[in-house]
């Protein structure tokens, strides 16, 4: 644990994103509380979400649409407020919720947030090695080692009571891909790393969230996936972004390259789903002056945690660490907030298309 701590210390403290943002408009969600579903295993049933800021919020929706009975908290009181008022039970600490659950997910901003609330006051682990969850998913991004070293602290732990098939807990680590979008339509990809025959067990709940869920190998390699994924969309939304404003500088609309881009061997997520020029595509940040999304801030934790991961290996990633650099130029000019893409018009200074 000492190891984790003195690598959190080079990183950056990331708050809790558990903000919930101005366009969640709260609905009823008691009609799908009564009963749970008869498709979902008794040891599945009970549910314990930590964690329902912009991410969290849609996808613990979408868990109690399937019919799984939620506990949830968070440490912003307004967040749990939305579910609270909908009938949904809500804790103040991660260890009152796990007395009430068969399982655990958390989905949190980064490993200082994580080990909090597995390891800190009040914490998962209150009662030393004691747990009654039998199964704990972290689908936070942190680094692989965090997640390792949490895996191996739950493997060492007991069951206050079996589960299904299971003696002892266990713990998967499953960060997502697909944003704000795919948590509120249930589109998201996991990338899961643990033991296989848990992923397999599990694999229900997680395409109850998302539309995929995908098995990266051992434990770690889930979140050793999603940062090397992380890494490539930041890439991508750079170079789709000066290729924009280096077009828009010769003379051809950004409206047009678009076409020409997701046509031809420049197609890429970042031109064709998540187009980052103003005026260009409906429903991405871009077209809500970059408000919501996957903010800047996130962007610089995960390519913060790329390039400590590759300075561990001695590789060399050029574009990683000349990426974080414009990322954490644009946190540091204020737009911290603001959806990546947001690069496209505060680093290149592209325009907008009317």
């Amino acid at each position: 644990m000492a190891t984790i701590c003195r690598r959190l210390k080079a990183l950056s403290v990331w708050k809790s994103s558990a903000t919930v943002a101005p366009w969640f408009q709260p609905f009823s969600l008691r009609k799908f509380c009564a009963g749970g579903s008869s498709n979902i295993p008794s040891h599945f049933e009970k549910v314990g979400f930590i964690g329902v800021g912009n991410m969290g919020f849609h996808m613990a929706n979408n868990l109690i649409k399937a019919g799984y009975q939620l506990t949830v908290h968070d440490v912003n009181s307004g967040a749990m407020e939305n579910f609270s008022r909908n009938g949904i039970p809500t804790k103040k600490t991660p260890f009152e919720v796990a007395e009430e659950s068969d399982v655990i997910i958390t989905m949190l901003p980064s490993s200082s947030n994580v080990l909090e609330v597995y390891t800190g006051i009040d914490g998962l682990f209150h009662q030393g090695n004691h747990l009654r969850p039998w199964l704990l998913i972290d689908s936070s991004t942190v680094d692989p080692q965090t997640s390792r070293t949490l895996s191996s602290l739950v493997s060492k732990c007991f069951l206050k009571e079996r589960k299904g098939f299971w003696n002892n807990p266990t713990m998967l680590d499953a960060p997502v891909s697909g944003g704000v979008l795919g948590a509120e339509s249930g589109t998201l990809t996991f990338m899961v790393g643990g033991l296989e025959e848990v992923y397999l067990a599990a694999k229900n709940l997680f395409l109850s969230m998302g539309k995929q869920a995908i098995y990266c190998g051992g434990s770690g390699n889930g979140t050793a996936a999603k940062i090397c994924n992380n890494l490539a969309m930041a890439v991508s939304m750079l170079g789709v972004s000066e290729a924009f404003t280096l077009g828009q500088s010769l003379g051809i609309r950004a409206s047009t390259l678009t076409r020409i881009f997701n046509s031809s061997s420049a197609r890429c997520w970042s031109c064709d789903s998540y187009n980052p020029v103003p005026g260009v595509m409906e429903g991405v940040p871009s077209s809500r002056n970059y408000d919501g999304g996957f903010s800047s801030k996130l962007m610089a934790k995960d390519l913060n945690l790329a390039t400590l991961s590759a300075e561990e290996l001695n590789l060399k990633c050029t574009l990683a660490s000349e990426a974080k650099k414009i990322y954490k130029k644009l946190c540091e000019e204020g737009h911290e907030q603001k959806d990546f893409s947001c690069v496209f018009r505060h680093h290149y200074s592209g325009v907008d298309e009317f």
